[in-house]
């Protein structure tokens, strides 16, 4: 797991008295597919970064079972950093959607690393930027998009690199899960992909989406910006 671990971008370009430090406090635990293993009251304790795998976390309505996903986590993201910083509990729902290895921090001792350690600020602060920015675009595309114009905008953050939530997010994502990124219902993102498919733009077989034209997609969301 240390190997493993130390190719994060978390620990590039550390300090070794960092990095002994860190993996003198890190624990590393796995967690399969379905569980939910991530609590309120843990995530005052705990601070968890992802080695391997996906973690989503979302939010339902119980009285109409509708869900949005918030973040799906995957490979060198941490979570919670709503808790981290105002050491309150965050009612949100973790679920594990791919097998993950996944380590486990003291959120205590993370608080003094943001305190007294410059290395680590550096690498923290311009992640919980992304993460602010990305549940602000959230919000927005919630508010002045539909369903279609959401799709087609995550296809295409799908494919850049800069976009830290949703690069290769598609990869191995169910439609069900997709519906739930988009705050919307399974047969509504199928019809969605089957007009696609018409038009010549992706294709998709079993979990995976490929775009086959992406000028024709980006005329698409140059559209959709443009109303």
């Amino acid at each position: 797991m240390q190997n493993n671990s130390t190719q994060l971008e978390l620990l590039d370009n550390t300090n070794k008295t960092f990095e002994e430090e860190f993996f003198r406090y890190a624990k590393p635990f796995e967690y399969e597919k379905g569980s939910s293993p991530f609590y309120p009251d843990d995530l005052l304790k705990y601070f968890y970064i992802v080695v391997n795998g996906r973690v989503k976390t979302y939010q339902i309505n119980f009285q109409t079972n509708k869900e949005q996903t918030l973040f799906i986590y995957k490979r060198g993201d941490m979570f919670d950093v709503i808790s981290l910083l105002d050491g309150k509990p965050h009612e949100v729902i973790y679920e594990v959607i791919e097998d993950s290895n996944i380590l486990r921090l003291p959120i205590e001792r993370v608080r003094y690393w943001l305190e007294h350690d410059a290395t680590f600020n550096k690498k923290f602060f311009p992640y919980l930027a992304a993460h602010m920015r990305y549940t602000e675009e959230l919000a927005t595309e919630l508010a002045l998009y539909d369903t279609k114009e959401r799709f087609l905008n995550l296809l295409v953050e799908n494919l850049n690199p800069n976009h830290r939530f949703r690069y290769q997010l598609l990869q191995n994502l169910s439609n069900s899960e997709i519906a739930k990124l988009l705050g919307t219902v399974r047969h509504v993102i199928e019809r969605s992909i089957k007009q696609l498919k018409a038009d010549d733009i992706i294709e998709s077989s079993r979990r995976n989406i490929k775009v086959k034209n992406l000028q024709k997609l980006l005329d698409k969301t140059s559209q959709m910006l443009l109303k």
